[in-house]
């Protein structure tokens, strides 16, 4: 059984990260499986999409959170230039709203960082098969949000909609800061700012309520 496997080609993956330390922990793991390997990796955005062609790989794994472009552009550039790869989002938030926004740009699994290195590898086995991996701690269905928000959105300033409207496309706090040339600590006063003039707890219902609007936005624009 263990010479048959060794025979198998294996399946090739592809990191994109910015942390080169995760680089490295991802590579050590996958290339340690009879049947993964590591071809390329990349810490963002930048020879990306040509490194991912020139290399072929099966599965990319995408940061949600790079220095250099919103992870969820990412997923929706390469499924345009090389859709025959599967994508894995690897993330530290483990909100239902991300998860959902990811599969929604086009990747086929979503996994917690805290999850363990047997299940990571058990995602990309899932989704080279044709599945959907989603980290059990992730509930979809049962998503905890606000299902009719009554808030008024003409109580925000200028500054404040637009960074609403960041939130709502799923850019990281630190991207909306380098788009909009201000300091992470600004967009996070303007986001508590937010928070109390619109009546909502915390800054994770701020982002589930800026996805959403984002998203009836879009579909009665369309």
């Amino acid at each position: 059984m263990a010479e048959r496997r060794s025979q198998q080609p294996r399946q090739r993956v592809f990191l994109v990260d910015d942390h080169p330390l995760v680089r490295e922990w991802l590579a050590n793991v996958i290339n340690q499986q009879w049947d993964l390997t590591v071809c390329g990796e990349s810490e963002g955005r930048e020879n990306c999409i040509e490194a991912i062609q020139k290399k072929k790989p099966h599965v990319a794994i995408v940061d949600i959170s790079l220095k250099d472009c919103s992870g969820l552009d990412l997923i929706v550039e390469i499924k345009q230039r090389a859709p025959q790869v599967e994508i894995i989002v690897l993330s530290m938030h483990s909100s239902p709203v991300y998860a959902r926004q990811a599969l929604r740009a086009g990747a086929s699994g979503y996994v917690v960082k805290r999850e363990t290195t047997k299940q990571i590898c058990q995602a990309i086995r899932e989704v080279i098969q044709g599945g959907i991996y989603v980290s059990k701690e992730i509930s979809l269905p049962s998503e905890p949000a606000i299902q009719d928000e009554t808030f008024d959105l003409t109580l925000l300033s200028e500054r404040e909609l637009e960074i609403f409207r960041y939130l709502g496309q799923g850019n990281p706090t630190r991207q909306i800061a380098a788009d909009l040339g201000i300091s992470i600590k600004t967009v996070q006063v303007h986001c508590g700012n937010m928070r109390e003039k619109l009546g909502l707890p915390g800054a994770t219902e701020l982002y589930s309520a800026a996805v959403r609007w984002n998203e009836r936005h879009r579909g009665n624009s369309e």
